[in-house]
């Protein structure tokens, strides 16, 4: 995972950012025939933006919100290539967006019948293996650190049988559809994330494609998403950022985990307050907004509630925010979850994004990275996705139109540091 020790001062924030304005004609649109409404949604969403007509890509693959890896590489994956590799004329495709329809998440494939029985094995001794651990906690015990060197290795037993590894959002995985070769045991440096400075990884720049997703548990809610997108681009965002730390802002600045994330929160805020687009309201307690403490919320991001949401918002069109827990795009359709994403986007945000699954607090976005980028008005918001996103072929996922831009655009790309 990306080392935030390299990032801890974020200083490239204090440079300009240079980057090409993605445009319609650049951004092409994946919907599934098999899934009623997803073509036609792809095309109310193309026709309001101006996206050509031929920028459609109409794959056919499963209803459900997740696929096994062959099924992605298949059905998903091969048809965007081959659309691809056909474009001999025109703009460059640099972006796809995928519709209600297309699954969320990729699968690992299942474990042998051996693999079966090991993981079962393993299991069982890691049961056992844990009672003694909390005992040898429980009584100060000298084998206490072999216990749990013990117990990390079991832990990584279990992983490589269950493949964990090869588990990834659908969009993620699309980011690199272009990449001929990458490791699917775990994330991928993301090139155009800001911390990345001078180190490389697997996949180049001009391998990634930018991708968002038009999702949501009904159509309605996935054409309010697009209206309220270019209603409020058409005005501006108006209304009340909302940060939600659980500690006061350090003296120092943090250079790990949680307490990393928890005080870029606080930055983020900081420079929200000094952009002086928006008022401004930080929680810096343990507990998180209760039900009326957030009134016109235009902006937000907090942690951490496991697929609990609080409803404590009364969202302002054109809203955009985000929650750090793991599971929180675990599913977009309708039903009882809670998960903060589908219960955001149900409640009236346009943006938010999430992990599908356990994504580890440094695969976020840092929130501070994230909201400058939006803020400054030079960029998309699939480039400021891309810009403060760390990790690739991994769980994450963007829901909101990619060309959404909430504030109006400066004359200078420079942000500067509160």
């Amino acid at each position: 995972m990306i080392d935030v020790k390299k990032i801890v001062l974020l200083l490239c924030l204090l440079l300009p950012v240079s980057a090409s304005a993605l445009e319609p004609e650049e951004v092409a649109v994946v919907a599934n025939r098999f899934v009623e409404g997803s073509v036609d949604l792809a095309r109310y969403y193309m026709e309001k933006r101006g996206i050509p007509k031929e920028n459609l890509i109409r794959i056919r693959t499963t209803d459900k919100e997740f696929c096994s890896r062959e099924m992605y590489e298949d059905e998903i994956a091969a048809p965007v290539r081959e659309f691809l590799s056909k474009r001999r004329d025109g703009a460059m495709i640099r972006a796809l967006v995928t519709m209600q329809g297309v699954p969320l998440r990729v699968d690992p494939p299942e474990p042998s019948r051996e693999g079966q029985a090991r993981l079962k094995e393993l299991k069982e001794e890691k049961a056992d293996l844990w009672k003694r651990l909390k005992q040898a906690e429980k009584e100060k015990s000298a084998e206490l650190a072999a216990l749990n060197a013990a117990f990390a290795a079991l832990e990584k037993q279990m992983g490589v049988l269950e493949q964990k590894g090869a588990r990834a959002a659908v969009d993620s995985e699309l980011a690199l559809v272009l990449a001929d070769d990458y490791p699917l045991d775990g994330w991928v440096l993301n090139p155009f994330f800001l911390g990345v400075k001078n180190r490389k990884g697997p996949v180049a720049k001009d391998e990634v494609l930018f991708v968002s997703r038009l999702d949501a548990p009904t159509e309605a809610i996935v054409k309010r998403i697009i209206d309220d997108s270019l209603a409020t681009e058409a005005e501006g965002l108006k209304g009340t950022a909302y940060f939600d730390a659980r500690w006061k802002r350090p003296e120092k600045n943090p250079d790990s985990g949680y307490a990393f994330y928890d005080n870029s929160i606080h930055r983020a805020a900081a420079r929200v307050t000094a952009a002086q687009r928006l008022p401004v309201v930080v929680d810096d307690k343990q507990a998180l907004f209760q039900s009326g403490q957030a009134p016109g919320a235009a902006l937000y991001c907090g942690w951490y509630s496991l697929s609990r949401y609080v409803d404590a918002f009364d969202w302002q069109r054109g809203a955009v925010g985000y929650h750090i827990a793991s599971g929180e795009c675990g599913t977009l359709r309708t039903g009882s979850s809670q998960a903060w994403c589908k219960r955001m986007l149900e409640d009236g945000v346009a943006a938010t994004l999430g992990p599908v699954g356990e994504p580890y607090v440094q695969a976020f976005p840092p929130p501070e990275i994230f909201f400058a980028l939006l803020l400054d008005g030079s960029y998309t918001l699939v480039e400021t996705y891309f810009l403060s996103l760390p990790s690739l072929s991994w769980q994450m996922v963007l829901v909101g139109d990619p060309l959404y831009r909430p504030f109006p655009r400066p004359g200078s790309r420079f942000l500067g540091n509160p």
